[in-house]
């Protein structure tokens, strides 16, 4: 194929306004198109790769010489003989210059470079983790990265960190005894890694390698009461107890419904209908994720008659009030957390034998040993996910009927309890 057939630069400077010429050929797929551009002149090359027919840009004359056109034409034509698009290598140019210009932008800003495993983590955080729990798990997760993984590989590039990268920051957070935390952080690093697969940033999941590699956590029950006789003590000591109205109430209800301790203390006036005997938490207070406490129903507490005798007694002390239990400095907040675990140590009940959260181990464990009530109805009125034979979850709505049953029935049991009998009931099922 002829090549060089321009003359040379004094062919391409005689070239006037109103030469109706559209361009001039050079051979060899190289031409330069005339008036383009406001009047400028576009150097082109047309080569064939992959069957097709593609054009690339060399410039404009004159800032492009003809000698300059003819140089890059030949070096496309090089790499389209070692089987290489130039259109493409020119692309990847362009998207490592841009990335570069990103990188200065993003380190000016005191920003983790783009690809680095900081970068990816606080991606995850912000599209994917934070849409799926609470804000609160969010923020602890955040919290952990920043201060146990970052300082040490947030820096590196996500695809060359390795798992004894990984481990090195994992056995810093073991060496202070934090195991629990240790095992929390790898599950994040994980999911971190899997979304950087995702986004094309990083081939595989190093934390999956380091399944065995941590010390093993000595997962710890919750202290909970579920012998009958000390069942009964407690009963009787929290009808004895002397303190704060509201915190006895609280005291009283709390083994009658069995709710999450943090439900039970920011229960307000308006979920409750005493007359129905129900009371509906919000889903958005209950422990789900955070597609569902946006979108899901009520969870539903029927309520035994002893229950709805205690929220009447209570309603003339905080009823003008929004929140059940108030606190007793401001009726604008709940009460403390610590409430109800203070009460519990002054009746002589430690930490290592009952806590607030115990009242639904106590409730569990008795109610499926003592009183035989199936585990799917005990489950669903803990507000836990239960799943049929075949796996299908069950709707929250499911066993109200046997629910009503059941918590009078344990509250009937209860009031035995706390008088001394041993007459255990059976629920019929």
């Amino acid at each position: 194929m002829a090549r060089n057939l321009i003359p040379g630069d004094t062919t391409l400077k005689a070239i006037k306004p109103g030469d109706e010429r559209k361009r001039l050929n050079d051979g060899a797929g190289l031409y330069l198109l005339l008036f383009v551009k406001g009047g400028s002149h576009g150097w082109r090359f047309d080569y064939s790769f992959g069957g097709k027919r593609k054009t690339l840009s060399l410039g404009t004359y004159p800032d492009t010489t003809l000698a300059l056109a003819r140089s890059k034409a030949d070096e496309a034509r090089k790499l389209v003989s070692a089987g290489t698009d130039p259109s493409g290598v020119r692309q990847q140019a362009k998207a490592e210059q841009l990335r570069r210009r990103e990188e200065a932008v993003r380190a000016d800003a005191g920003l983790p470079p783009l690809h680095s495993f900081e970068a990816v983590a606080r991606q995850w955080l912000s599209t994917i983790h934070e849409n799926k729990v609470s804000a609160g798990h969010a923020e602890r997760t955040r919290i952990r990265l920043e201060q146990d993984v970052f300082p040490w590989i947030g820096r590196m590039a996500i695809a060359d960190v390795k798992a004894p990268d990984l481990l090195a920051c994992l056995r810093r957070v073991e060496a202070r005894g934090a195991i629990e935390t240790a095992h929390r952080i790898k599950q994040a690093c994980g999911q971190v890694f899997r979304f950087g697969i995702a986004e094309g940033k990083c081939a595989r999941d190093h934390a999956a390698d380091l399944r065995d590699a941590l010390t093993p956590v000595n997962v710890k029950h919750r202290a909970a009461i579920t012998d009958p006789k000390r069942a009964g003590q407690l009963l009787r000591a929290i009808y004895d107890y002397e303190g704060m109205p509201t915190t006895r109430a609280a005291l009283k209800l709390a083994p009658l419904v069995f709710v999450r301790p943090g439900e039970l203390r920011k229960a307000e006036w308006a979920e409750f209908d005493l007359d129905a005997a129900e009371w509906k938490i919000p889903s958005e207070r209950m422990k789900r994720s955070k597609a569902e406490k946006a979108n899901g129903l009520p969870h539903l507490v029927p309520l035994s008659t002893q229950a709805v005798e205690i929220l009447r007694e209570l309603r003339p002390l905080t009823g003008h009030g929004r929140y059940v239990f108030p606190s007793p400095r401001t009726g604008e907040r709940p009460m403390s957390d610590n409430a109800v675990l203070s009460a519990l140590r002054r009746m002589g009940f430690p930490k290592d034998e009952m806590t607030g959260h115990g009242f639904r181990a106590m409730a569990r464990t008795m109610l499926a040993e003592r009183l035989h009530v199936p585990e799917t109805v005990i489950e669903a009125q803990l507000a836990h996910a239960v799943k049929d034979s075949l796996g299908r979850a069950y709707n929250r709505t499911e066993f109200l009927a046997q629910r009503r049953q059941m918590l009078q029935l344990w509250a009937d049991h209860l009031d035995k309890l706390r008088v001394g009998a041993e007459i255990v009931p059976l629920m019929n099922e």
